[in-house]
């Protein structure tokens, strides 16, 4: 059974930092791409971070970058989100996502329920 479980989230004031954890378990984790999505109130859901379990690379949206650190664990089947200088705009919820294309281009994806960051004063 596949299971992607975030945990982290909560209430921090602007400019503080969180970290946001996804225990995954189910699959083969290092033949997965690592996302993390956010969603905030009336907005559409967008990519915020990825790691390629296999090799480590990472990107980022340009309106996290130099802020946020994507990092993976694969002996823990682990993935991290640091969050660092938050804004009030950054406040959502974030969502963990594993994603897999074969070399015959079946999509594997799945995700986590999800957790709630608000960044208010």
């Amino acid at each position: 059974q596949v299971r992607l479980v975030e945990s982290g989230g909560g209430l921090v004031q602007p400019g503080g930092s969180l970290r946001l954890s996804c225990a995954a378990s189910g699959f083969t984790f290092s033949s997965y791409v690592m996302r993390w999505y956010r969603q905030a109130p009336g907005k559409e859901r967008e990519l915020v971070a990825s790691i390629e379990s296999a090799s480590g690379s990472t990107s980022y949206a340009d309106s996290v970058k130099g802020r946020f650190t994507i990092s993976s664990d694969n002996a823990k089947n682990m993935v991290y989100l640091l969050m660092n200088s938050l804004k009030p705009e950054d406040t959502a919820v974030y969502y963990c996502n594993a994603f897999r294309r074969t070399g015959w281009g079946r999509t594997y994806e799945y995700w986590g329920q999800g957790t709630q960051v608000t960044v208010s004063s």
